[in-house]
């Protein structure tokens, strides 16, 4: 999968099967790259051959994080920013931004403990990206996903810039996370394998399809649960691995890197990109929901249904339904209050 980020493969495919006469500038910005899922996740899109500006932005600490990254030998020109007033000068002429900017959670932390710092600092950068870069695609992987998503479509509201073709929460490692554990029940080539995840982005919220899941394996039920509730609890899986030492930086810089990348692609006019994303929605009653989307060059072209269900999984979604409603439901409170 991840050939698709290797230094050249991408670029060459783009101009082999002739989508592009040349691989077009890109600038991607990174707004929290020395943090623990930045750091990586700038190495990440540094090594990416469609990205031909990479700004890196974060409170602190930016400027030996760039000068790092800045040494490797592949095609985008980096740039460290740091601090509010080079925030503007990061932003200005993206087409890319993504957000891992945030505190992470620790032993004990619900992604509820988190809210009101990241929710503050999402609601800032968004303000800033709606003045500098309106137009760009923004992915947000500032927990929590499922409030944070619809604080940054109402600041865009505020500021009269929303496009809610260009708005993702990355879900992106559940699907990531759902793929890994089903390949290693069923035993099969994980590159092989497919599993769509729907929903939001934390706890039951978080619902991996694996009745539609490819090659089909035939699991019985009890694995199927299984795998289910591993995968929702794969973020607290890492944190009490990591003994109050950190979170999950590494998996999440690598499904950041994964979306972002189909982002590229979408916008270079590549055909047939689909990823799991947390969108605007109109596929259930509730206002933003993941399931799989279309990307092309402005966005979300097209966001899919969520196909045929399990009873299993039927029950899973309506029980998911009042969580996420809330967790909606407190971004755009939060969002509002001042």
């Amino acid at each position: 999968m991840f050939r698709s980020v290797a230094r050249s493969a991408a670029g060459k495919s783009l101009l082999r099967r002739g989508y592009a006469t040349a691989v077009p500038e890109r600038k991607v910005a990174v707004l929290g790259a020395a943090g623990g899922i930045g750091q990586p996740l700038a190495l990440l899109m540094k090594l990416n051959p469609l990205v031909s500006q990479l700004a890196l932005y974060d409170i602190a600490n930016t400027p030996g994080v760039a000068a790092d990254v800045s040494h490797i030998n592949s095609r985008s020109e980096v740039a460290g920013y740091v601090g509010e007033e080079q925030l503007g000068k990061a932003l200005e002429g993206c087409d890319v931004v993504i957000i891992p900017a945030g505190v992470p959670r620790k032993p004990g932390m619900t992604r509820d403990d988190l809210f009101n710092i990241n929710a503050g600092i999402v609601k800032g950068l968004c303000s800033a990206i709606a003045k500098y870069c309106p137009n760009a695609l923004v992915n947000m992987i500032s927990n929590p996903v499922n409030s944070t998503v619809p604080i940054a479509a109402e600041v865009f509201k505020k500021a009269g810039t929303y496009d809610e073709r260009k708005l993702f929460g990355v879900t992106t490692l559940d699907v990531v996370r759902a793929k890994t554990f089903y390949a290693g029940k069923a035993k099969v080539n994980v590159a092989d394998v497919n599993v769509p995840v729907v929903g939001g982005h934390a706890g039951i919220t978080i619902l991996p399809l694996f009745s539609q899941a490819t090659p089909k394996a035939n699991l019985p039920e009890e694995d199927i649960k299984a795998l289910t509730k591993r995968t929702q609890d794969g973020g607290t899986e890492v944190v009490e691995a990591k003994a109050g030492k950190g979170s999950a930086t590494l998996s999440m810089a690598y499904a950041g890197a994964i979306f972002a990348d189909a982002c590229l692609k979408g916008l270079n006019g590549v055909p047939d990109v689909v990823e799991c994303s947390f969108v605007q929605s109109t596929v259930t009653e509730l206002p933003f929901f993941a399931s799989k989307v279309r990307l092309g060059k402005n966005g979300v072209e097209e966001v899919l249904g969520l196909g045929p269900l399990s009873e299993y999984e039927k029950e899973g979604l309506e029980s998911l339904k009042p969580e996420l409603k809330s967790s909606i439901g407190k971004g755009i409170k939060f969002a509002n209050q001042n």
